[in-house]
């Protein structure tokens, strides 16, 4: 009995450390840290600056009882710089589109003038002085860089004058002017915080009657009808938050 307890004694001392070393604590392996994958949801502000080509077609005399009623005065370009500011709102969906509204305001100086093509001696003049817009807009967002089409509707602030080679500025006009807008952009993620787009915008106004007012003593109201387009090529930055 003696030996049998020795034995057992020592077969315990060696099989110890093997179940010992058998339940040691396992290993876990930490994961790799998850990167953020980018998302267009949010809001921003930015600024942009461009070109503009305005055409101005067919004048065509709407006075009642006047000289070429319903006849055609011509029609002239304007082209000039553009530049404004901009905000919105996106939100992207988990298959990757985006869908956002936005709003903008910009300043413009694009004149131009033509000859009546009736008159001796009488031109027409039209500066182009600011364009607003409020449009949705809906793309594709290939990570940090999106492809949208917009669209909605536009206004614009003109001022129109005629003038003679004999009395000057004869009649003068001004008006805002609604109408809507198409484009197509695209835009760059640059940080977390900041984005550049370049896009191309086209701006359809329609034909609107235009009364002008006389500027001399006895000449009486005068109507216009005016048709006008506009395109407009800009780029610009938008500081993003809240996404």
């Amino acid at each position: 009995m003696r030996k049998f307890l020795l034995g057992t004694a020592v077969l315990m001392a060696l099989v110890s450390p093997a179940i010992a070393a058998d339940m040691r604590a396992p290993v876990y392996k930490v994961p790799p840290p998850v990167v953020p994958v980018w998302s267009w949801t949010g809001c921003y502000v930015g600024g942009h600056a461009g070109g503009l080509w305005a055409e101005q077609k067919e004048w065509i005399v709407r006075t009642p009882g006047g000289d070429f009623f319903g006849q055609s005065l011509g029609g002239h370009d304007a082209d000039s710089w553009v530049g404004g500011v901009q905000a919105g709102c996106d939100y992207q969906f988990a298959g990757g589109f985006v869908i956002g509204i936005q709003g903008d305001y910009a300043w413009t100086d694009a004149e131009g003038s033509h000859d009546s093509a009736r008159e001796f001696g009488v031109a027409y003049h039209s500066k182009v002085k600011s364009l607003a817009t409020v449009t949705g807009r809906i793309g594709y967002a290939w990570d940090r860089f999106l492809g949208y089409v917009k669209g909605g509707g536009a206004w614009e602030r003109d001022d129109y004058w005629a003038t003679t080679i004999v009395v000057g500025t004869a009649y003068t006009a001004r008006e805002t002017r609604s109408g809507w807008t198409i484009g197509i952009g695209g835009e760059y993620a640059f940080t977390n915080f900041l984005s550049g787009f370049v896009e191309y915008n086209y701006y359809d106004f329609g034909t609107r009657e235009i009364g002008f007012t006389p500027q001399l003593a006895g000449l009486g109201p005068a109507f216009v009808d005016i048709k006008e387009t506009k395109s407009v090529v800009r780029a610009g930055l938008n500081f993003r938050f809240g996404g």
